[in-house]
């Protein structure tokens, strides 16, 4: 970790520790990022899985659990409703994933008579920072709306500026991506984003500001704006991007942390408490970083 990274994460310290409800609590990675969370005063945990298997992974790995309370299931099934419950009955925060597949962690908060589902819709939102260029960029969603509809990318952008607004972005510019600057009725992407400038503008999408279409370098590169004589509000300083389908976000966030300095992190939104569900195959650095994104929620 480097000291502007670590003293990015330290700047979003909440007042008091948040308690983190983690099923499936046998992932040495997501331990080791609770552990590294929890020193650095953003988290206590409640642990939920088989106690024998959680005391045996930390001692293989030297890992101290000692601060965390162990909550015995006896599979992972019942670990996620632990989980959940505790968020549900007030006593957790945060949820977050453990050694478990997302769809069955996503399953137990939908239950209707257990769950933990809000009103609105539930999406991801990812955050993605920069050491060197010291910029943090929010994208959505990559990971659970795979085609959103109109009024999904509506309810996308109010649970991403909900999240930048706590993440100290007090008027975020939201960027609907296109391949092009102009209106195409043969390009359906650039039609939505015309229609979500005119309704922001109208007031109906408030506490934000909505610039489409718009083409991903012109919304990320003030250079690029420049150099194509973009005038629009949005000029290469865009904090949140909106993608029009799955594909396109998710190729793009593994491809910025994949060639560049990038360091992700990311929640699921629009349940009673942020989720943490970062893949397998992100490293501990980003599980940090999205403990404590959730953190500030």
């Amino acid at each position: 970790m480097t000291p502007e990274f670590e003293s990015r994460l330290l700047a979003m310290r909440p007042s008091s520790p948040r308690m983190g409800a983690l099923a499936c609590a046998t992932d040495v990675h997501a331990l080791r990022s609770l552990i590294a969370a929890h020193k650095m005063g953003f988290v206590n945990a409640i642990l939920c899985g088989d106690m024998a298997e959680i005391s045996s992974v930390a001692d293989k790995n030297a890992l101290d659990i000692s601060a965390f309370e162990i909550v015995h299931c006896p599979d992972e099934l019942s670990a996620a409703a632990a989980a959940v419950s505790l968020v549900r009955d007030g006593r957790a925060d945060i949820l977050m994933k453990g050694q478990i597949h997302t769809a069955d962690i996503l399953r137990a908060v939908l239950n209707r008579e257990t769950g933990i589902r809000g009103d609105g819709i539930l999406s991801h939102v990812s955050v993605l920072y920069s050491p060197t260029r010291n910029r943090q960029i929010f994208l959505t969603d990559i990971a659970m709306v795979m085609y959103p509809s109109l009024e999904q990318k509506v309810d996308l952008i109010k649970n991403a500026v909900s999240f930048a607004h706590h993440m100290g972005v007090d008027m975020p510019r939201v960027a609907p991506l296109c391949a092009v600057e102009t209106l195409n009725p043969k390009m359906p992407a650039t039609v939505d984003a015309a229609t979500l400038h005119e309704m922001n503008l109208r007031g109906e999408i408030t506490d934000c500001i909505i610039s489409g279409p718009i083409a991903f370098d012109i919304a990320v590169s003030p250079a690029a704006a420049k150099s194509k004589c973009y005038d629009g509000p949005i000029c290469g300083d865009a904090d949140i991007l909106l993608f029009h389908n799955i594909e396109a976000g998710n190729n793009t966030i593994k491809a910025m942390v994949q060639f560049g300095d990038w360091i992700f992190g990311g929640v699921i939104l629009g349940a009673r408490a942020p989720i943490v569900v970062n893949s397998r195959s992100d490293s501990e650095l980003s599980k940090l970083f999205s403990i404590c994104c959730a953190c500030t929620m």
